[in-house]
């Protein structure tokens, strides 16, 4: 599962969670859930600011 997967996964494990009425669960794993989307953004842009930078013209 990729990092994009992972946070998808701890943002419905918070949903449930939620819904469940685990407060503490679900706080945590929107926290876990929102580090790892942003994590996954900052690394697309590099990659992609990157990929251009080496191969120009695309």
């Amino acid at each position: 599962m990729n990092m994009l997967g992972w946070a998808i996964f701890f943002f419905i494990v918070a949903l449930v969670a939620a819904f469940f009425g685990f407060r503490g669960v679900a706080g945590t794993a929107a926290t876990i859930g929102k580090v790892l989307f942003f994590v996954f953004l900052v690394l697309f842009i590099i990659s992609l600011l990157i990929g251009t930078a080496i191969v120009p013209g695309i």
